[in-house]
């Protein structure tokens, strides 16, 4: 497997950094994850940390490539919702701690993602956004509908708040698992926080990572420092982390 990975997370206008990220790598397999700890709860921060060692213990304890991608998505992210719902037990369910997460897993020349609440996955293919997760929000759907626009839902009073999330209530949250998606050469995977998304418009995404130019941690940080850069004082936590499929060895 020929793959370019890179990771990036920038703390904006916050006094502390509440995301997690990580990209874990073997000879078969590649798994990207990124985790917003909810700042409006207590221990986004540990809620963050907490599920992202669950998945990356899981990958690493899981035989590879994976025999069920999709199986160890659903049950891993289950297990990382148990876990952090273990930290608010004994607090107001508004005080519990919380996260949104975006997972991708690349292996045998194809990719498998999945999320929960408003952290995404991109699909970058030939200078476009050729797929992308659509958020557990009240926002995205009046978006799907078409009650509002793009620029509407930039500035909507609800832009913040999710439907479902790792965390909170113990019972297992809406997640959307995506199924097989074939690669192609030069294709980005992309999975992001809302910090990253939220100041950026389709075109920047389009026109990052071109092929053969600088290496993808500097495009990866441009990127990210853009979105810091349009949101301004009112920016947050901003992580991502890439990989460019090349091929099979």
């Amino acid at each position: 497997m020929r793959i370019e990975y890179a990771e990036v997370s920038l703390l904006g206008c916050r006094t502390d950094n509440q995301d997690r990220v990580a990209v874990a790598v073997s000879e078969h397999s590649a798994l990207l994850v990124v985790i917003d700890g909810m700042g409006g709860h207590s221990d986004g921060a540990k809620a963050a940390e907490t599920a992202i060692k669950v998945l990356v213990e899981a990958f690493w304890h899981t035989p590879q490539p994976i025999l069920d991608p999709l199986g160890f998505l659903h049950l891993t992210l289950g297990r990382a919702h148990e876990e952090v719902v273990k930290l608010g037990t004994n607090l107001p369910l508004e005080a519990r701690p919380r996260a949104t997460c975006a997972v991708c897993l690349v292996q045998n020349g194809s990719a498998f993602w999945a999320h929960i609440g408003d952290s995404r996955v991109y699909l970058l293919r030939r200078g476009k956004i050729f797929k992308r997760t659509r958020d557990h929000s009240h926002v995205e759907f009046l978006l799907r509908e078409g009650v509002i626009t793009q620029d509407q839902a930039l500035t909507h009073p609800m832009r913040n708040f999710v439907e479902c999330c790792l965390g909170g209530e113990p019972f297992l949250p809406e997640m959307t698992v995506s199924l097989r998606e074939p690669l192609e050469a030069n294709d980005i995977l992309l999975v992001c926080s809302d910090g990253l998304w939220g100041g950026l418009d389709e075109t920047d995404f389009s026109t990052a990572f071109p092929p053969a130019r600088a290496p993808l941690r500097e495009e990866l940080v441009k990127l990210a420092e853009k979105s810091v850069s349009t949101v301004g004082a009112g920016s947050d936590n901003t992580t991502a982390a890439v990989v460019r499929w090349i091929g099979n060895a």
